[in-house]
């Protein structure tokens, strides 16, 4: 029993000091609305964990429900850092933003709901 008291100590002190690693995956909205003309969003997601950039999802033409397969992987996180997603509509010229969804990280699978000003973001992360 002692043994298993040190390694889960152990384990705790090394994720304390070197970060735990991050999993993003189930992105998808609901209900999300494109231009003031009433075309439908092209939507995509733009990814960072703890200031890093993960890199964005795939768009969708023409989807207010969109669901991206795309996983996200950051490794060695620290525990004060946080997620950020910002939702985007593609464009020609320019791409609209539709939202900004902020999560401060929390051990273990979570899956969160995040309102935008027009629908609602869903992801589910694991920060283990």
């Amino acid at each position: 029993m002692a043994s298993l008291s040190l390694g889960l100590l152990f384990l705790c002190m090394l994720v304390g000091v070197h970060g735990a690693n991050v999993r993003v995956s189930g992105l998808h909205a609901s209900g999300l609305r494109g231009d003031p003309a009433g075309n439908y969003p092209d939507p995509y997601v733009k990814v960072w964990c703890g200031g890093e950039s993960g890199g964005m999802t795939d768009w969708h033409k023409d989807s207010q429900n969109p669901s991206w397969s795309a996983v996200f992987n950051f490794l060695n996180v620290p525990s004060s850092a946080s997620l950020k997603f910002e939702i985007w509509d593609k464009d020609l010229n320019f791409d609209d933003h539709l939202g900004t969804c902020t999560t401060n990280l929390q051990l273990g699978s979570h899956s969160v709901t995040c309102g935008l000003s027009s629908g609602t973001f869903y992801y589910t992360y694991s920060y283990q």
